[in-house]
Protein backbone atom coordinates (compact mmCIF):
# COMPACT_ATOMS: atom_id res chain seq x y z
CA UNK A 1 0.00 0.00 0.00
CA UNK A 2 2.76 2.47 0.48
CA UNK A 3 4.50 1.69 -2.73
CA UNK A 4 0.68 2.97 -4.40
CA UNK A 5 0.46 5.93 -1.86
CA UNK A 6 3.99 6.95 -3.08
CA UNK A 7 3.80 6.13 -6.72
CA UNK A 8 0.23 8.56 -7.30
CA UNK A 9 1.73 11.14 -5.38
CA UNK A 10 4.62 11.56 -6.94
CA UNK A 11 4.89 14.47 -9.91
CA UNK A 12 4.57 11.62 -12.86
CA UNK A 13 1.50 9.73 -10.78
CA UNK A 14 -0.26 13.08 -10.04
CA UNK A 15 0.02 13.66 -13.85
CA UNK A 16 -1.62 10.16 -14.84
CA UNK A 17 -4.17 10.68 -12.27
CA UNK A 18 -4.74 14.24 -14.24
CA UNK A 19 -4.78 12.93 -17.87
CA UNK A 20 -7.48 9.89 -16.77
CA UNK A 21 -9.86 12.24 -15.02
CA UNK A 22 -9.08 14.57 -17.42
CA UNK A 23 -10.34 12.42 -20.26
CA UNK A 24 -13.07 10.84 -18.19
CA UNK A 25 -14.13 14.03 -17.57
CA UNK A 26 -13.73 14.86 -22.08
CA UNK A 27 -16.73 12.27 -22.04
CA UNK A 28 -19.10 14.05 -19.36
CA UNK A 29 -19.02 16.79 -21.43
CA UNK A 30 -19.98 15.34 -24.61
CA UNK A 31 -22.90 13.37 -22.91
CA UNK A 32 -23.66 16.74 -21.18
CA UNK A 33 -23.78 18.50 -24.25
CA UNK A 34 -25.87 15.70 -25.93
CA UNK A 35 -28.61 16.15 -23.15
CA UNK A 36 -28.33 20.20 -23.17
CA UNK A 37 -29.17 19.99 -26.79
CA UNK A 38 -32.74 19.31 -26.05
CA UNK A 39 -32.89 22.66 -25.19
CA UNK A 40 -33.34 23.59 -28.83
CA UNK A 41 -36.14 21.85 -29.32
CA UNK A 42 -39.87 23.62 -30.31
CA UNK A 43 -41.95 22.43 -27.29
CA UNK A 44 -41.75 24.82 -24.23
CA UNK A 45 -39.03 23.35 -22.67
CA UNK A 46 -40.82 19.97 -22.25
CA UNK A 47 -38.02 17.44 -23.86
CA UNK A 48 -35.72 18.72 -21.72
CA UNK A 49 -37.49 18.61 -18.28
CA UNK A 50 -38.03 15.10 -19.16
CA UNK A 51 -34.18 14.38 -19.07
CA UNK A 52 -33.49 16.59 -16.55
CA UNK A 53 -36.04 14.29 -14.07
CA UNK A 54 -34.65 11.32 -15.66
CA UNK A 55 -31.03 12.34 -14.97
CA UNK A 56 -31.98 13.69 -11.95
CA UNK A 57 -33.97 10.88 -9.90
CA UNK A 58 -32.57 7.93 -11.76
CA UNK A 59 -30.63 5.86 -9.11
CA UNK A 60 -27.65 4.96 -11.48
CA UNK A 61 -27.39 8.29 -13.16
CA UNK A 62 -26.72 9.48 -8.91
CA UNK A 63 -24.50 7.02 -8.42
CA UNK A 64 -22.36 8.21 -11.32
CA UNK A 65 -22.54 11.91 -10.04
CA UNK A 66 -20.25 10.68 -7.20
CA UNK A 67 -17.62 9.40 -9.74
CA UNK A 68 -18.22 12.69 -11.53
CA UNK A 69 -17.73 14.38 -8.60
CA UNK A 70 -14.94 12.66 -7.92
CA UNK A 71 -13.28 13.16 -10.83
CA UNK A 72 -13.60 17.11 -10.64
CA UNK A 73 -12.06 17.08 -7.43
CA UNK A 74 -8.79 14.68 -8.42
CA UNK A 75 -8.25 16.27 -11.23
CA UNK A 76 -8.40 19.76 -9.41
CA UNK A 77 -6.74 18.93 -6.65
CA UNK A 78 -3.34 17.32 -8.82
CA UNK A 79 -3.68 20.72 -10.74
CA UNK A 80 -3.08 22.47 -7.87
CA UNK A 81 -0.88 20.68 -6.51
CA UNK A 82 1.31 19.86 -9.64
CA UNK A 83 0.87 23.80 -10.68
CA UNK A 84 2.77 24.44 -6.83
CA UNK A 85 5.64 21.86 -7.65
CA UNK A 86 6.54 23.81 -10.95
CA UNK A 87 6.40 27.31 -9.52
CA UNK A 88 8.71 25.82 -6.68
CA UNK A 89 10.96 24.26 -9.07
CA UNK A 90 11.76 27.54 -10.78
CA UNK A 91 11.56 30.01 -8.74
CA UNK A 92 12.91 33.06 -10.78
CA UNK A 93 10.66 31.77 -14.00
CA UNK A 94 11.09 31.95 -17.79
CA UNK A 95 12.57 35.56 -17.74
CA UNK A 96 15.33 34.56 -20.22
CA UNK A 97 14.18 31.36 -21.72
CA UNK A 98 11.57 32.98 -24.20
CA UNK A 99 8.89 30.20 -23.27
CA UNK A 100 6.73 31.55 -26.25
CA UNK A 101 9.40 29.84 -28.68
CA UNK A 102 9.14 26.68 -27.44
CA UNK A 103 5.77 25.86 -26.00
CA UNK A 104 2.12 27.61 -26.30
CA UNK A 105 0.08 29.88 -24.50
CA UNK A 106 -2.66 27.34 -23.17
CA UNK A 107 0.25 25.43 -21.94
CA UNK A 108 1.68 28.36 -20.41
CA UNK A 109 -1.63 29.66 -19.16
CA UNK A 110 -3.15 26.54 -17.93
CA UNK A 111 -3.31 27.30 -14.28
CA UNK A 112 -5.04 30.87 -15.40
CA UNK A 113 -7.24 29.18 -17.49
CA UNK A 114 -8.13 26.15 -14.80
CA UNK A 115 -9.12 29.26 -12.16
CA UNK A 116 -11.70 30.64 -14.80
CA UNK A 117 -13.19 27.35 -15.34
CA UNK A 118 -13.55 26.86 -11.47
CA UNK A 119 -15.37 29.94 -10.55
CA UNK A 120 -17.58 29.22 -13.66
CA UNK A 121 -18.21 25.58 -12.59
CA UNK A 122 -19.20 26.78 -8.89
CA UNK A 123 -21.31 29.30 -10.14
CA UNK A 124 -23.15 26.82 -12.40
CA UNK A 125 -23.36 23.84 -10.23
CA UNK A 126 -25.13 26.60 -7.57
CA UNK A 127 -27.32 27.96 -9.94
CA UNK A 128 -28.39 24.62 -11.71
CA UNK A 129 -27.06 21.15 -9.80
CA UNK A 130 -27.67 22.90 -6.12
CA UNK A 131 -31.09 24.36 -6.93
CA UNK A 132 -32.54 21.30 -8.51
CA UNK A 133 -31.01 19.23 -5.81
CA UNK A 134 -31.94 21.25 -2.60
CA UNK A 135 -33.86 24.29 -3.66
CA UNK A 136 -37.20 25.08 -5.66
CA UNK A 137 -37.98 24.87 -9.25
CA UNK A 138 -41.46 25.45 -10.61
CA UNK A 139 -43.26 23.27 -12.04
CA UNK A 140 -44.23 22.80 -15.21
CA UNK A 141 -47.71 22.02 -16.90
CA UNK A 142 -47.03 17.97 -16.58
CA UNK A 143 -45.84 18.33 -13.36
CA UNK A 144 -42.34 17.83 -13.81
CA UNK A 145 -39.79 20.32 -12.20
CA UNK A 146 -39.26 23.09 -14.55
CA UNK A 147 -35.68 23.19 -14.78
CA UNK A 148 -36.58 24.66 -18.48
CA UNK A 149 -37.43 28.10 -16.92
CA UNK A 150 -34.27 28.09 -14.90
CA UNK A 151 -32.11 27.76 -18.10
CA UNK A 152 -34.49 30.35 -19.96
CA UNK A 153 -33.82 32.58 -16.81
CA UNK A 154 -30.59 32.69 -16.18
CA UNK A 155 -29.68 32.90 -20.29
CA UNK A 156 -31.63 36.23 -19.95
CA UNK A 157 -28.51 37.51 -17.36
CA UNK A 158 -25.84 39.46 -19.97
CA UNK A 159 -23.53 39.09 -17.28
CA UNK A 160 -23.99 35.14 -16.89
CA UNK A 161 -23.88 34.64 -20.56
CA UNK A 162 -21.03 36.56 -21.06
CA UNK A 163 -19.09 34.49 -18.03
CA UNK A 164 -20.36 31.57 -19.49
CA UNK A 165 -18.95 32.11 -23.18
CA UNK A 166 -15.96 33.02 -21.79
CA UNK A 167 -15.48 30.08 -19.42
CA UNK A 168 -16.15 28.26 -22.92
CA UNK A 169 -13.57 29.69 -24.38
CA UNK A 170 -11.12 29.40 -21.96
CA UNK A 171 -12.05 25.50 -21.50
CA UNK A 172 -11.50 24.89 -25.27
CA UNK A 173 -8.26 26.34 -24.78
CA UNK A 174 -7.53 24.44 -21.70
CA UNK A 175 -8.76 21.39 -23.76
CA UNK A 176 -6.92 21.41 -26.94
CA UNK A 177 -3.43 21.59 -24.60
CA UNK A 178 -4.93 19.03 -22.05
CA UNK A 179 -6.22 16.54 -24.43
CA UNK A 180 -3.28 16.09 -26.21
CA UNK A 181 -0.86 15.99 -22.89
CA UNK A 182 -2.93 13.29 -21.57
CA UNK A 183 -2.06 10.90 -23.95
CA UNK A 184 1.59 11.81 -23.95
CA UNK A 185 1.56 11.30 -20.34
CA UNK A 186 -0.04 7.68 -20.82
CA UNK A 187 2.53 6.80 -23.19
CA UNK A 188 0.25 6.52 -25.82
CA UNK A 189 2.17 8.32 -28.77
CA UNK A 190 3.14 7.58 -31.70
CA UNK A 191 4.89 9.44 -35.37
CA UNK A 192 1.52 7.51 -37.05
CA UNK A 193 -1.25 8.37 -34.92
CA UNK A 194 -0.24 11.41 -32.76
CA UNK A 195 -0.98 14.02 -35.63
CA UNK A 196 -4.54 12.66 -35.99
CA UNK A 197 -4.45 12.74 -31.87
CA UNK A 198 -3.52 16.42 -31.66
CA UNK A 199 -6.52 17.12 -34.96
CA UNK A 200 -8.76 15.29 -32.88
CA UNK A 201 -8.45 17.28 -29.70
CA UNK A 202 -8.23 20.37 -31.51
CA UNK A 203 -11.94 19.80 -33.85
CA UNK A 204 -13.29 17.99 -30.15
CA UNK A 205 -12.30 20.89 -28.31
CA UNK A 206 -13.54 23.45 -30.39
CA UNK A 207 -16.66 21.66 -31.23
CA UNK A 208 -17.58 20.73 -27.96
CA UNK A 209 -17.27 23.87 -26.40
CA UNK A 210 -19.16 26.08 -29.47
CA UNK A 211 -22.00 23.91 -28.86
CA UNK A 212 -22.32 24.67 -25.55
CA UNK A 213 -21.44 28.36 -26.22
CA UNK A 214 -24.21 28.69 -28.58
CA UNK A 215 -26.74 27.69 -25.70
CA UNK A 216 -26.73 31.24 -23.97
CA UNK A 217 -26.40 33.01 -27.54
CA UNK A 218 -29.34 31.67 -28.50
CA UNK A 219 -31.65 32.32 -25.54
CA UNK A 220 -30.14 35.81 -24.88
CA UNK A 221 -30.29 37.12 -28.84
CA UNK A 222 -33.10 35.08 -30.38
CA UNK A 223 -35.06 33.65 -27.86
CA UNK A 224 -38.55 35.19 -27.53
Amino acid sequence: MNWFTKTFSSTIGRKIIMSITGLFLCSFLVIHLIGNFQLFKDDGGLAFNVYSEFMGHNPIIRTLEIVLLLGFVFHIYDAFVLTRRNKSSRPIGYVNNHPEQNSTWSSRNMGLLGTVILVFLIIHLYNFFWRARFGEIPEDAAGVENLYFVVVESFQQWWYVALYVLSMIALAFHLIHGFQSAFQTLGLTHKKYTPFIQAFGYAFSVLVCLGFAIMPLYFFFFFE
